[in-house]
């Protein structure tokens, strides 16, 4: 497990003139002909991507379901917006901090939650925390990690973490997760709405590729002691089972293929959460990995959520619930009605519904009924400083970033993320000043022109 490459520093202080001292980083290292770790052009670094990661992974991570209009409409939205300066102001100094769940933050940025992160580095979730508690972001740890949540909170310890629910089929498991995410100091909990069942995403349909399959991005639940017990239990039934088994009840066999015995090597390397031994010998000889699999992909989601379901959590947490998924703003006010502490506004990145309604066209509305009763979290279609500007104008508390952190993680590990997300935070720090603004506080509608 590599340790922090970045030495510590106060986030409130980095924040303060971020984009004077990262231009000046650059330009400086450019005298000797050292250049960024990752493209700081959005473009190049979604190319820089594609090379530096399996196809597999970059299918994973930047691909949309169907024909991924609702990705390409979520960006194209932004287009419809213009920012309009507005000169010979004192924009000397700058503020970026904004109060998000009863704390000043030092800045409107938040980590979306990323799963499978080991996809693009095998640090993965440990590295996106410390480099986001490097810059004095909220990282939303996803339910999806590799990593378990008590070993991301040892690896930043000082770093603010929101938790991330898929509502599953099991409510002690549930119940469990919430009180691990409390137990381990996140802040808040964020109920994800919107994948109760999986989208039809093309690309990695065209590979025949999903990683829980192979045991990857299920931590949070081997490192639980309610989803073990399931694992126990199944593993249990198909032993007893054994000679009674008929081939109806048999799962179609899988083919035997270096790729599949990789597969399984990997599954067997991951077991030592169920089995306790490191062994991949004694693993592939255990039931519980393979049964792990096979159980987290029966329980992971259930179709059948209603928000009368939502009363639960309020009984499995203290913690503050954000739910994130929300799209219409009808639903926005009913998830006032159910004393949610913040909405999420997002269609998944564009990632479960083809020709999805894109999030920038009703932010402004659901901003406008919600009135500021509780926080708005924005995300999908996010990729630089100017989206931040705008998403901020139109009413949304805090934004969050997916993608681009995750191509970061994919070509530079820890240094990477670190460098996208300053990137993103020095350009909202420049669009803020050259706009005439010196805080978030001041931003509004009139702050831009419709195109």
């Amino acid at each position: 497990m590599a340790q922090s490459s970045v030495a510590p520093e106060d986030p409130a202080a980095a924040a303060r003139g971020i984009s004077r001292r990262t231009q000046s980083e650059i330009y400086r290292a450019g005298i000797s002909g050292t250049r960024p770790r990752v493209p700081v052009d959005i473009a190049a670094l979604e190319s820089a991507a594609l090379k530096a990661l399996s196809a597999e992974a970059f299918a994973y991570i930047a691909g949309g379901a169907g024909a991924e209009r609702t990705t390409a409409a979520n960006r194209a939205a932004f287009g419809h917006w213009q920012v309009w300066p507005r000169p010979l102001r004192d924009v000397s100094s700058r503020d970026l901090s904004i109060d998000f769940l009863g704390a000043r933050r030092p800045t409107p940025l938040l980590l979306a939650p990323l799963g499978v992160m080991e996809m693009a580095h095998d640090d993965a979730d440990l590295a996106v925390a410390r480099a986001a508690a490097s810059l004095g972001v909220p990282y939303t740890l996803s339910n999806q990690a590799s990593f378990s949540m008590e070993s991301v909170a040892e690896a930043a310890p000082g770093g603010a973490r929101l938790f991330q629910l898929y509502w599953s089929a099991s409510d002690e498991l549930n119940a469990s997760l919430l009180r691990r995410a409390e137990a381990s100091g996140c802040e808040a909990v964020v109920v994800t709405l919107d994948t109760h069942l999986l989208g039809w995403r093309t690309r990695d349909l065209d590979l025949a590729y999903l990683p829980f399959t192979r045991a990857m991005g299920i931590a949070q639940y081997t490192s639980d002691p309610v989803f073990q017990q399931l694992v126990r239990e199944r593993a249990r039934a198909g032993s007893s089972r054994g000679a009674e088994a008929t081939d109806a009840d048999a799962a179609p066999a899988v083919k035997v293929t270096p790729k599949a015995v990789r597969a399984g090597l990997g599954i067997a390397r991951k077991g030592s959460a169920l089995t306790g031994s490191k062994s991949v010998r004694e693993n592939l000889r255990s039931p519980l990995p393979r049964a792990a699999v096979e159980t987290f992909l029966d329980v992971f989601s259930t179709p059948g959520l209603t928000w009368g379901d939502l009363a639960k959590a309020r009984e499995w947490t203290s913690l503050p619930i954000l739910l994130k998924g929300i799209v219409h703003p009808d639903d926005a006010i009913r998830a006032l009605d159910a004393g949610m502490d913040g909405i999420w506004i997002s269609n998944h990145g564009g990632r479960q519904i083809d020709q999805s309604v894109p999030t920038l066209e009703v932010l402004p509305t659901i901003a406008e009924r919600v009135a500021g009763r509780v926080p708005i979290v924005f995300d999908s279609g996010v990729r630089q400083g100017a989206d931040v500007f705008i998403a901020l104008a139109l009413g949304a508390t805090a934004v969050a970033l997916g993608r681009p952190y995750a191509y970061g993680l994919g070509i530079a590990g820890e240094p990477g993320v670190r460098e996208v997300v300053r990137n993103v935070l020095a350009e909202f720090d420049i669009t803020l000043g050259l706009s005439g603004h010196t805080s978030v506080a001041e931003l509004g509608r009139d702050g831009l022109r419709e195109a």
